[in-house]
């Protein structure tokens, strides 16, 4: 019998004010990521630019557009259709007065699946996106690419369980989180980037089933992105890793039918207790 495989990479780079050169450098690695057989590529949250949340600066209302005008949707799309891959592209919406950090999913025909839009926002030192984006209102999604069925979360997503559990009993075969995660401002010591990769581990591991999480790196303001972007497998081992100031690209292949059995037959999902956890 024929497998059933599926590789998939993840992005990291910094980013900065100049949306087009940001842009490129994302169409770069895709490109890179592709030639080197990547079906599915995740790139970091909201790389159109630097990651303006640390502040609360009415101003950054303008970078936002309606989700299928976005510039970054509107140059993937074709590069996506031209690769024959798929891409989830993070982005900085707006529909009418209402603005969400979301992601417009994009598959191997460049055609847009649909719309997902980030359910937990954080608030706190140099992660200030309350100010910025409503909750978002369209419960957690997960789409069927060409490829295989992936479920897709945005940066504080990754950190909640039930998230990722969610996206797995909907049917994905992987989990993809764009991120934007470093320093914090407030604590010089505390460094987050280990139990940010183990919080997600975690999801591999009770969920069987491999994640992928793409981070940008570089010095905004003196707001440090860590990068360390990786790709984990079933049983929450990293098989694929980039370090903390790595421009580039990383891939895994999985097999989805040996997934599939292989989640069987650990019997998460047949001896779930929902009605314990209300």
């Amino acid at each position: 019998m024929a497998e059933n495989r599926l590789k998939v990479a993840a992005l990291q780079a910094p980013f900065g004010p100049d949306l087009d050169v940001n842009i490129r450098t994302v169409t770069d690695l895709v490109r890179e990521a592709a030639g080197r057989g990547a079906q599915i590529i995740l790139p970091p949250e909201l790389f159109q630019g630097p990651y303006f949340c640390k502040t609360q600066e009415e101003h950054w209302f303008e970078t936002a557009y309606p989700a299928m005008d976005h510039p970054c949707v509107t140059a993937m799309q074709p590069l996506a259709a031209e690769l024959g891959v798929a891409i989830p592209v993070s982005i900085f919406e707006k529909d009418g007065p209402c603005y969400y950090n979301s992601l417009v999913m994009l598959d191997a025909d460049g055609s847009a699946l649909g719309v997902y839009r980030k359910s937990h926002i954080p608030d706190g030192p140099g992660y200030m996106e309350k100010y910025y984006f409503r909750p978002g209102d369209t419960g957690f999604r997960v789409w069927q690419t060409r490829f295989g069925k992936i479920g897709v979360g945005i940066c504080w997503d990754q950190w909640f369980p039930e998230a990722a559990r969610a996206m797995a009993l909907m049917g994905a075969d992987i989990l993809m989180y764009p991120t934007a995660i470093g320093s914090e401002p407030h604590d010089d010591s505390l460094d987050t980037a280990a139990r940010w990769r183990r919080a997600m581990q975690g999801h591999a591991v009770s969920n069987v089933m491999p994640v992928v999480a793409a981070n940008r790196v570089g010095d905004e303001d003196g707001q440090v992105f860590y990068g360390t972007s990786f790709i984990a497998d079933h049983a929450g081992a990293i098989v694929s890793e980039l370090d903390r100031q790595e421009t580039g690209m990383i891939t895994a292949e999985f097999d989805l039918d040996f997934l599939n059995r292989h989640r069987a037959a650990w019997g998460f999902f047949r001896d779930r207790r929902p009605e314990f956890y209300k």
